[in-house]
């Protein structure tokens, strides 16, 4: 094993910029069963920084903010929709998250099915147009 990687509980951790972070992190929140562990306000009301957990994982988010790191990256409103990577959750009920998506109003892109390598899933976007896979397939099992 590698001595570049921290041992700790989560060392993989996605970040990603929303324009109303704060509708956000409820949507995550409330959809995919994410807890929030915590936000850091802005001065200007918006996210400066949240930390989202879902199992032993984690997301880290914030508001777009006209930052020399926040020009590195893109919305996918500014990308013609295109995102250049995704996450992917790993649940017990891929149906029960399904039904949850479509109830919150996420837009399903790849309608759910038992895949060949395993589990069940789907990809959807989230209303800002983040790309996430969902599903039962456990790459440690």
């Amino acid at each position: 094993m590698s001595s570049i990687p921290k041992q700790t509980l989560c060392s993989v951790i996605p970040c990603i910029r929303y324009r109303d972070a704060p509708a956000a992190i409820e949507w995550l929140r409330g959809t995919f069963g994410f807890d929030v562990q915590f936000v850091v306000p802005s001065e200007d009301g918006l996210v400066a920084h949240a930390q989202l957990r879902f199992g032993n994982g984690m997301v880290m988010l914030s508001s777009t903010f006209d930052t020399e790191y926040g020009r590195l990256l893109r919305h996918p409103a500014d990308s013609g929709g295109f995102v250049t990577q995704s996450t992917y959750l790993v649940v017990n009920d891929a149906d029960e998250v399904y039904r949850r998506v479509k109830e919150a109003g996420g837009a399903i892109l790849l309608d759910i099915k038992d895949e060949d390598y395993g589990g069940r899933g789907f990809t959807c976007s989230d209303p800002e147009g983040h790309i996430w896979s969902i599903g039962t397939y456990d790459p440690y099992a």
